[in-house]
């Protein structure tokens, strides 16, 4: 298996852990921006794309059902839109806002959830984020994104064009339901990827394990920060759908919003056990390190346990004393180093008698 390496991202931390939500947020206006509506029944469906929001407006009045997908936010056109939808203002700023917690709220006879869409960066092998709201009206659903180029929801697209599909035979409760429901199946295709270059870390660590194991490891973590931030209050998001008493959601909608609710209780669960994988590595990596050390101190104590007779020898016939025996003997040197030698022999084979090494 070849080694991915991860790069060292130092403004990550910053991005990952500076949120500060009384801080007034500034959203810079898209550049472009894509509308996309699917007005449609049981027998019929109308796939349009639209130039501007205004053109979404006869969309309120349609006897069908209309998904109004926008991609790309500008403050004035979403403020418009929400305006002639009855849509509250604090939920326009919501939609506008940076960085906000996953939430759901149900104000003038709207139902109004905003999550997050993950993406895993195949490149810089991080999770990436995109803010998306929706909000569920008598006929409608209206849709915010931030990035048109990213999107969960082209399978859904697909079953829209399909004549006959359950979606297009239910209301807008079933496509508030559908869309929610792809966003959080597409948290286990984020964190699979991950997971599988968790797996391939460990593998590495236990291979060898270094500072870049190390550093690696910190990377991770801020992903399961990311992660969990993202994946953890959907569950409440959840929850609340489930515990409304909307008019806008049927009663046999519910079982479907309880099947959700079930797939973000495992998605959580399985965050947190990576979460917890990440703290095992990182004593893994501790445990070697310690283990690697333990070796190296070993073979250098063994290595002076050798030394230390022919130290010893040295030092008695190196003494200045008139009278040392064996002093004057001419076969004397050859016997000092030949209990030099035998001497560290005998103490190899006693250490490995006793399994010391």
């Amino acid at each position: 298996m070849s080694l991915i390496k991860y790069p060292l991202d130092l403004m990550r931390t910053k991005k990952v852990l500076q949120v500060n939500p009384t801080v007034q947020t500034f959203r810079k206006d898209a550049e472009h921006v894509k509308i996309c509506v699917y007005d449609y029944n049981s027998k019929s469906l109308n796939e349009e794309y639209l130039k501007t929001p205004q053109e979404s407006y006869p969309f309120l009045d349609s006897s069908n059902v209309s998904w109004i997908n926008i991609d790309g936010l500008r403050k004035k056109d979403v403020e418009e839109t929400c305006l002639h939808f009855n849509i509250h203002p604090l939920i326009a700023e919501d939609i506008l806002s940076i960085g906000q917690r996953p939430k759901f709220d149900e104000i003038n006879g709207t139902v109004y959830c905003l999550l997050s869409m993950l993406y895993f960066n195949e490149k810089e092998r991080s999770v990436e984020t995109e803010q998306i709201s929706i909000i569920l009206g008598p006929n409608f659903v209206l849709s915010f994104q931030e990035d048109a180029s990213k999107d969960v929801f082209n399978p859904l697209r697909d079953k829209l064009r399909i004549a006959g599909s359950k979606i297009r035979q239910n209301g807008a409760d079933f496509l508030f339901y559908s869309l929610i429901d792809m966003i959080v199946d597409n948290y286990f295709i984020v964190m699979e990827k991950l997971g599988a270059d968790i797996e391939e870390l460990e593998e590495d660590i236990i291979r060898r394990a270094d500072t870049n194991s190390l550093a690696q490891i910190n990377i991770f973590r801020k992903e399961m920060i990311v992660l969990k931030r993202n994946v953890a209050p959907v569950r409440d998001l959840v929850n609340g759908i489930l515990r409304s008493e909307s008019d806008l959601i049927e009663e046999k909608t519910e079982k479907y919003f309880k099947d959700v609710y079930d797939h973000i209780v495992q998605a959580n669960d399985l965050a947190e056990n990576y979460r917890d994988m990440m703290i095992n590595l990182q004593d893994l990596y501790l445990s070697k390190v310690n283990l690697k050390m333990n070796e190296v101190m070993k073979v250098m104590a063994v290595v002076t346990c050798l030394l230390a007779p022919a130290t010893v020898i040295g030092g008695i016939f190196g003494m200045n004393f008139n009278k040392i025996p064996w002093l004057h003997n001419d076969y004397g040197f050859y016997i000092a180093v030949g209990a030099m030698l035998l001497i560290p022999v005998w103490m190899i084979i006693m250490f490995r008698k006793k399994g010391w090494f």
